[in-house]
């Protein structure tokens, strides 16, 4: 299970750094609209995000695994 852990964050780090080392430019342009937002918009965006996350967590564990 830490196994697991470790290397989903491992993972989240790699994405994330793609994002810093293909498209600078553009995820500043990104911080500066999210500057602008409304708190319940992020929110809002939050949360989608984390209900796709258990979604593809629960179809790779539950679906694909078998």
């Amino acid at each position: 299970m830490t196994a697991m852990i470790v290397g989903a964050i491992g993972f989240v780090l790699v994405i994330e750094g793609l994002l810093y080392a293909i498209a600078p430019h553009r995820l500043k342009q990104m911080a500066a609209i999210i500057l602008h937002m409304r708190d319940d918009q992020l929110r809002a965006g939050g949360l989608f995000a984390i209900g796709v996350g258990v979604l593809i967590v629960y179809f790779a564990r539950v679906v694909l695994a078998g």
